[in-house]
């Protein structure tokens, strides 16, 4: 989502993102000039940057990308204007600090910081940095500063919180050992028609989702009888089961991986396009799943009592 956002807002202003990073290796390359890489991985940012944000956040976040690629931004020529101008970047950076600080600490000035520090790593007399424009003035900052940093300080992933593990694994531990309590305090029949309940329950949101998804025959079948099983298994999901089996199926083209950033926008084509086609199974079949083993859940454990 936020490639594509990029991109379409870059086509607003005339220019590919990424264009000015080409055209300087492709000179130095002609000059013969060495080139250093000196960003981040972009995986340890976007790891670190969705760690460091609260539930709310990461659902706020999810909200603003999704409405942006249902509804893409519409800017007249002053609003192009303006967006061209150094100052109105630094305006941009320090809303982004306001309404997002954990995310603007990650995306922004982490890298700069990173990038500023791997710059003055950088072997030779007279070194040419190309950067992007909305990092100059903290990378300008880092760099008057004169502060070291730990770079590999600001390269770990921090691991997942605990409570998530156990919540994962807590969940359907309830689930098999108030069916195996069903079992002893109320019969096999009760317990049996509770497991009944809880294949039901995961099963058929499962399979809407696969067939709203217009998945493949085959995956929308699987899918009733994955999904009460996966929801016991906390380490895989309905939806990669499903999503790896749509692809098996189904294999999308090299020119839908070329075209992907251009499809995303275009509601019809989620369903049009095979590689797209393969994230809706995955969305909609998690969701299904989800749902299905909070009812299945819920009515195995109110039986209980």
């Amino acid at each position: 989502m936020l490639a594509w956002y990029q991109r379409k807002l870059g086509g607003a202003l005339g220019v590919v993102p990424g264009t000015e990073l080409l055209e300087a290796t492709r000179t130095a390359d002609e000059l013969g000039i060495p080139v250093a890489l000196c960003d981040r991985d972009v995986r340890i940012t976007l790891r670190r940057a969705w760690s460091s944000m609260s539930l709310w956040n990461k659902a706020k976040l999810m909200g603003v990308l999704s409405g942006s690629v249902l509804g893409p931004p519409e800017l007249d020529e002053d609003e192009l204007r303006r967006l061209r101008e150094q100052d109105v970047l630094s305006e941009l950076m320090q809303e982004l600090g306001e309404a997002m600080p954990q995310l603007k600490r990650v995306l922004i000035d982490e890298r700069d910081a990173y990038l500023t520090e791997k710059i003055l790593c950088v072997e030779g007399r007279r070194v040419v940095a190309v950067v992007g424009a909305g990092h100059v003035s903290g990378m300008v900052k880092a760099l008057e500063s004169g502060n070291d940093v730990d770079l590999d300080a600001i390269s770990v992933v921090p691991p997942v919180d605990p409570i998530w593990k156990w919540i994962g694994w807590g969940i359907p531990s309830l689930i098999l050992a108030a069916l195996t309590y069903i079992g002893v305090t109320k019969g096999a029949a009760v317990a049996g028609a509770n497991a009944l309940f809880w294949v039901v329950a995961n099963g058929i949101p499962t399979t809407l989702g696969a067939a709203i998804a217009l998945s493949h025959p085959l995956v929308v079948l699987s899918a009733f009888f994955v999904a009460p099983v996966t929801s016991l298994i906390p380490v895989i999901g309905a939806g990669y089961v499903l999503a790896f089996f749509q692809a098996y199926l189904v294999a999308p083209t090299v020119s839908e991986f070329e075209t992907v950033l251009d499809d995303v926008g275009v509601m019809r084509r989620w369903w049009s396009s095979r590689l797209l086609r393969i994230f809706l199974v995955f969305i909609l079949t998690t969701l299904g799943s989800i749902a299905g083993t909070w009812v299945g859940g819920i009515e195995i454990v109110s039986n209980l009592f």
